[in-house]
């Protein structure tokens, strides 16, 4: 099979799959066996895709002729890769984790669920393969149509007040600003490609320069970047299985990407780092992981306690972009996964929490991990990566993070990563201190949640382990990034970036 075929039916398949969801709705072992199937189906597809692209190839695919220099157009790069790897391995344990807490909680229009959860996976394939601004903002606002059914799931007055702050925000920034941007780009460059080291160099004048970075940075509200960062504590009201696909399978993930892939393939870092009025970049998103890790050490509720961390660790990538060097844009890329794998195992624990004992608040979870202990012990594990402690993928994205603050000498950075390190234990550790060493009240009763939940959240919790002692494959991908980011060839071989 071509490469092109396999970039053809990476949208091909969850599409099918789509219909296959539908048109089986009326049995429930039917429709999730089609989800799960159609899941796998996509992990290998981009699997295979991705042995291809490691091997050199890039491969690409127009769908529609539309704007002239301007198609309907999927292009692989490794940066994509590494975002459609993560998205799809991950629909598969999320569709194994919803099917235990659809059920165990006996949630209505579960079809609409799982018909809604499989356009998002295919807008996030189109978003990781689109071969230029057009696609990619195409595809980026279909992911935000079909996620706003999710968030309004339970249909309840709370949720439709969270679905019209979703919308607001995304649609908002979207369409007045990263449209903007596009549109700016495209009257000044005459194309809209993704090409390593970027296509504004020598293209626009500097004030004009500082002001796209503008407009890019905060017309990608999926990245939360405050002060547009309200949508997504406003969206926990929505089923745990969707709370994972927005923090870590999809939704935050295609914000953090675009942002990446903005500044290495269409603004380039050389021409950035040379830019003036672009210093604000590294202040607001360090000012973000400080105030959101402050807001999460408050909280006691514990979904909301972890949407304020995804917005502090989303700005981790932000700011390592924003340092403009290779090292850095190494850090920004790994931190994609690391964050993807511990961040939806600590959502599928609180989910997990609330099926299996219904509680939702940080101080009553005493005791809780003798009660339930594959599903605290996960949570540690995914705490631990948050951190950035070894073993867990999440110190080797902070590790780079670091050494590309130090190359940079950026004292800011630097305290940012120091202090927010300790923001994020003050947040994280007393969680594990209540659930393990106090005592469970006397009248607790309950054990662990559905299998499938048990196994989904066992799954990604040995996956953040397996990044730190298996890195291979994402940091050649990274490797790869930074390469492109300063003009050099992206089919670079992997260990030559310094």
């Amino acid at each position: 099979m071509t490469a092109e075929t396999l970039l053809w039916l990476t949208l091909a398949v969850p599409a099918a799959g789509t219909l296959g969801i539908w048109a089986t709705g009326k049995v429930a072992n039917l429709r999730e066996g089609v989800t799960l199937v159609t899941a796998v189906a996509l992990c290998v597809l981009v699997a295979l895709l991705a042995e291809k692209v490691l091997g050199g190839a890039r491969p690409a695919l127009t769908l529609v002729k539309t704007l002239p220099d301007a198609p309907l157009h999927l292009a692989v790069e490794p940066l994509g890769m590494l975002f459609a790897l993560i998205a799809s391995f991950l629909w598969i344990i999320n569709s194994i984790y919803s099917i235990g807490y659809m059920r165990g909680n006996k949630e209505a229009h579960q079809t609409r669920f799982y018909v809604c959860f499989a356009i998002a996976i295919a807008s996030t394939m189109g978003i990781a393969f689109a071969g230029n601004l057009f696609t990619l903002f195409v595809f980026y606002e279909v992911l935000t149509l079909s996620t706003y059914p999710l968030v309004t799931h339970k249909g309840n007055n709370e949720a439709q007040r969270a679905g019209w702050i979703y919308l607001g925000i995304l649609l908002g920034t979207s369409i007045c600003l990263l449209l903007t941007a596009i549109i700016v780009t495209y009257v000044q460059v005459g194309t809209l490609d993704f090409r390593a080291g970027g296509i504004l160099a020598g293209k626009a004048p500097d004030w004009l320069g500082a002001l796209l970075l503008l407009l890019f940075m905060y017309g990608i509200g999926k990245a939360a970047l405050m002060p547009i960062h309200p949508w997504l504590p406003a969206a926990m009201v929505a089923p745990t299985p969707v709370s994972a696909l927005l923090h870590a399978v999809a939704v935050v993930k295609a914000g953090v990407f675009t942002v990446v892939k903005v500044i290495v393939y269409i603004f380039g870092v050389g021409y950035l780092a040379e830019l003036p009025w672009t210093e604000w970049l590294v202040y607001v998103a360090g000012g973000t992981v400080l105030l959101a890790s402050i807001v999460a050490l408050t909280a006691d509720n514990l979904k909301r306690r972890l949407a304020y961390s995804t917005i502090s660790q989303l700005s981790y990538v932000i700011m390592a972009a924003a340092l403009f060097t290779p090292v850095a844009i190494m850090g920004a890329v790994l931190h994609i996964a690391a964050h993807a794998f511990g961040k939806i195992t600590l959502f599928f624990a609180a989910g997990s929490i609330y099926t299996a004992a219904h509680k939702t608040e940080v101080s009553q979870l005493d005791g809780i991990g003798r009660l339930m202990p594959w599903t605290m012990g996960a949570f540690a594990i995914g705490a631990v990566s948050m951190i950035g402690l070894p073993p867990s993928a999440g110190f080797i994205s902070k590790w780079y993070i670091l050494m590309g603050a130090m190359e940079t000498e950026h004292v800011f950075a630097i305290v940012v990563l120091i202090v927010s390190t300790l923001l994020n234990a003050g947040y994280f550790l007393p969680v594990i201190y209540r659930a393990f060493f106090r005592a469970p009240p006397a009248d607790a009763r309950h054990g662990e949640a559905p299998l499938p939940i048990v196994i989904a959240l066992t799954v990604t919790a040995a996956g953040t382990i397996v990044l730190f002692f298996l890195p291979d494959l994402p940091l050649a991908l990274a490797e790869a990034v930074a390469q492109a980011a300063t003009g050099s060839s992206p089919g670079a071989a992997p260990g030559s970036v310094k």
